[in-house]
């Protein structure tokens, strides 16, 4: 397909994805996968072109049983000097099995929602900025680049639609603490275009695009819809996840992230190049359907399996 050039002006001319399916996606599944299928994976969505991949986290085993293995699984993946492997860090305890596995990359989490945060992590947001200000420097001081989530930016499960400035103070606290980039999310999956226009053209005021990503789960069929949004704004770097996988625990109701293959579709119509090839990203997919025994909801990813029978 190929747009006019007066369309094409809007929108950036590459975008980066980061693919959180090993632990956003895998987090939520009661099945227990073992290390080295997780590893399987990873291993076959680092052949894709891929640059960034988030395996898994470092939260207390007992919060999140399903990567409760995150320090063997990093220690397990192959180095790939064009792809940077990144993990979830809750706190210093956490921060210290980073740093043993030898991970390169992590990342803190908030709220832009006090109950949504509450529930999360059972702290109020000014609590867990708190309780992340040493673990970004720790992990600074270790050579260890940090990367910020602000879950609930447009609407909460639990207090409704959220404050755009509610937003922007908490993504703006994290980039003090020295995260070097905040995504900033749609948790319930119910954000329509309108809201993330409005939103991230509030942050974009004060906070750089350079500093944004976004990240989009798929509830009501929006995600999108919602980085076309993105896109007309300028932000260049989208989580996604493979085949659709994910979902969030402390979301009800909350559907899998924004497939990969589903993002890549859009972004090859519109001509815009991410270097992450959908055959590939639909090898790994399909590996790990296999594994957890039901259906991706990707449409692109069962058009492909389908198109390969």
């Amino acid at each position: 397909m190929c747009l006019p050039k007066e369309r094409m002006k809007q929108y950036p001319k590459n975008v980066k994805i980061v693919e959180v399916g090993p632990r956003d996606g895998l987090q939520n599944e009661s099945k227990i996968i073992s290390t080295s299928d997780k590893v399987k994976f990873i291993e076959l969505l680092s052949q894709s072109g891929l640059k960034e991949i988030e395996v898994t986290s470092f939260v207390h085993p007992e919060r999140v049983p399903q990567l409760a293995d995150g320090d063997d699984v990093v220690k397990a993946l192959k180095p790939h000097p064009a792809i940077r492997y990144s993990a979830l860090v809750p706190n210093l305890r956490g921060l210290e099995r980073a740093i043993k596995s030898g991970i390169k990359r992590i990342a803190v989490f908030t709220a832009a929602s006090e109950i949504f945060t509450k529930k999360n992590i059972n702290m109020t947001i000014d609590e867990s900025l708190q309780t992340f200000k040493p673990v970004v420097q720790e992990a600074l001081k270790n050579k260890i680049s940090v990367r910020g989530y602000v879950s609930t930016c447009f609407v909460c499960p639990y207090e409704g639609k959220i404050g755009k400035e509610n937003v922007l103070s908490v993504a703006s606290s994290l980039l003090e603490l020295g995260v070097d980039e905040i995504s900033l999310g749609d948790t319930t999956g119910a954000a329509v275009f309108l809201d993330v226009k409005e939103t991230v053209n509030y942050v974009l005021s004060k906070i750089p695009k350079e500093k944004i990503a976004l990240h989009f789960h798929d509830t009501y069929g929006n995600a999108l819809a919602n980085v076309k949004a993105g896109l007309e704004l300028g932000i260049t770097v989208y989580d996604s996840s493979s085949g659709g996988l994910g979902g969030c625990p402390y979301a009800p109701g909350a559907s899998g992230n924004l497939a990969t293959e589903d993002l890549l579709y859009m972004l090859n119509e519109m001509e815009i190049e991410a270097g992450v090839k959908i055959d590939k990203i639909a090898e790994a997919s399909k590996f790990i359907q296999n594994i957890i025994g039901k259906r991706l909801p990707s449409k692109q990813l069962q058009k492909i399996l389908s198109s390969a029978k």
